[in-house]
């Protein structure tokens, strides 16, 4: 088994592959700002660095043989629309830095984690979107700021892989979910921030949503993630390629989901005045299923019904709800 680096172990997606790669019998360090927030890690080696710092990068990448590389500044549509040029800033130097620490310490394999926000605008302008494929990204038009800084990462992957022999992989993430994820604060994504409001909403009410309620999404389980992540650093493909489930919802229906998972009756209100991001996005899984014989298959109710129970739990243990 491989000794392994987590980058960004203290959050959502970091801390659950953690899990999954120790379970899986690897030797695994964690590297992060900060620990996971909501239980302990299951890292054998946990490193508080910042790796905007090279030296740290170097320090992280010492002695492992395969890097999953997570860490971003990152958060919900609020938070990626609001601070372009922090968020640009900080990935890229992250980025930069930990793909060549990786060369610098002869790292035999490399995976990063990138995003559905790298796609053109142009092709995300319906709710009834055309599933995107990988090839969509190109002509270049992804969003702002937290999009540019993925998408030139993903060339940087490429040219460490032309020039210097480094084997990357690189996925295309498209909204995961599931317990133990930010549910508050602002860096909350869709399905966490709709559960808060509706386990904090009397038992027939409304809630706040997010632009029209019309707008198309697909939402990808933790489980299924993490486990699309190992399958494509093992396989032999090295271009992007999308990780996340091919379920298109509207975030009305989304609401509705998490409202029958509470047992509430909940009605949206919309507040046009938000940010609500592309109009429709969606994951063409074929070349994932062709490349790795797999594909993310938990349908959204089903993980959306222990992320309500979590987040509720959480609120209640912090007596914010009764």
């Amino acid at each position: 088994m491989s000794r392994v680096l987590v980058t960004g172990a203290g959050g959502f997606i970091g801390h659950h592959l953690c899990k999954y790669l120790v379970e899986k019998g690897h030797e695994v360090r964690g590297a992060d700002l900060k620990r996971p927030e909501f239980e302990a890690t299951s890292a054998q080696e946990f490193m508080l660095l910042d790796l905007r710092r090279f030296d740290d990068c170097l320090l992280a990448t010492r002695g492992i043989s395969h890097v999953y590389h997570l860490a971003a500044d990152m958060g919900g549509i609020g938070y990626i629309t609001a601070v372009h040029a922090g968020v640009s800033r900080n990935i890229a130097l992250m980025n930069l830095q930990m793909l060549e620490a990786a060369r610098m310490n002869e790292i035999s394999r490399f995976f990063f984690s990138s995003t559905a926000c790298v796609y053109s605008l142009d092709c995300q302008e319906s709710p009834d979107v055309t599933p995107l494929k990988e090839e969509d990204a190109h002509p270049a038009n992804p969003e702002e700021g937290y999009g540019w800084a993925k998408l030139f990462t993903e060339k940087l992957c490429q040219y460490y892989r032309d020039d210097y022999g480094l084997q990357t992989r690189v996925a295309r993430f498209h909204n995961t979910y599931g317990p133990m994820g930010a549910f508050d604060g602002g860096r909350e994504k869709a399905p966490a921030a709709i559960c808060r409001k509706i386990a904090m909403a009397p038992r027939e009410g409304e809630i706040e949503v997010w632009g029209d309620g019309k707008q198309t999404r697909t939402f990808m389980y933790i489980d299924d993630c993490v486990e699309g992540i190992v399958r494509i650093m093992q396989s032999d493909h090295s271009d992007p390629i999308n990780l996340g489930n091919e379920e298109l919802v509207t975030i009305n229906q989304l609401v509705d989901y998490i409202a029958d998972a509470s047992g509430k009756k909940i009605r949206p209100r919309h507040d046009l005045s938000q940010p609500q991001g592309v109009r429709g996005r969606n994951s063409d899984n074929s070349r994932l299923e062709s490349v790795v014989g797999w594909k993310p298959s938990i349908p959204l109710r089903e993980g959306l019904a222990p992320t309500y129970r979590w987040i509720e739990d959480e609120l209640r243990k912090a007596g914010r709800i009764t």
